[in-house]
């Protein structure tokens, strides 16, 4: 049995800096580790969806239409740079107040649709790592293969993130690390068209 260099390309893929990254280590950063679980869930299950597709040949369509891959690249900048704003508005503390709350499971499989980065690492792998699999196998050993290692991914960023909160105690650090993540979220959202 021979290691399948899908999983190391995944991981790669998945482990640097995106937007996933940056919002579940803010997210562990604002509302602690347990309370952005169902973050962490929503994204590797939504992650696998979308790279399942791939493996049914939508990355391929996608390719084929400019149109609405300009659209979903206009819907994925406006969402991000929401979301950036949000971020860079959120200075009051680690505590979260208010309305303030983690992304829900649904909004975590919903926002990998959008996720640029995640489109681009799954048309990539199914297009560079196929194996030549019927359709439905392809789709499902890249669905596994992109939830099982984003999940571990996921963990680790979230809880880098609490750790992170535990490290902010004054509010001035507090409010230069959520202006730096708003800032590189935003980026990867320029990113988007690049």
């Amino acid at each position: 049995m021979s290691f399948d260099p899908l999983y190391a390309f995944v991981f790669a893929g998945l482990f640097s800096p995106g937007p996933n990254v940056i919002l579940l280590t803010t997210s562990g950063a604002r509302f602690g580790f347990k309370r952005t679980l169902p973050h962490v869930l929503g994204v590797a299950f939504g992650v696998g969806i979308t790279s399942a597709l791939t493996g049914f040949g939508i990355g391929a369509l996608l390719l084929a239409q400019p149109a609405l891959t300009f659209v979903l690249k206009c819907l994925a900048a406006a969402w991000i740079l929401w979301m950036a704003w949000k971020l860079f508005r959120s200075t009051r503390g680690p505590q979260a107040q208010g309305r303030d709350r983690p992304f829900t499971f649904i909004e975590a499989v919903l926002f990998q649709w959008v996720n640029p980065k995640i489109w681009a690492i799954a048309m990539a792998a199914s297009s560079g790592y196929a194996i030549g699999l019927p359709p439905v196998q392809e789709a499902l050993r890249l669905g596994s293969a992109f939830s099982g290692i984003n999940l571990f991914v996921c963990l680790f960023w979230t809880f880098a993130g609490s750790l992170l909160a535990v490290l902010m105690t004054r509010p001035v650090w507090w409010r230069g690390f959520m202006s730096v993540m708003a800032l590189a979220l935003a980026a990867s959202a320029v990113m988007v068209f690049l």
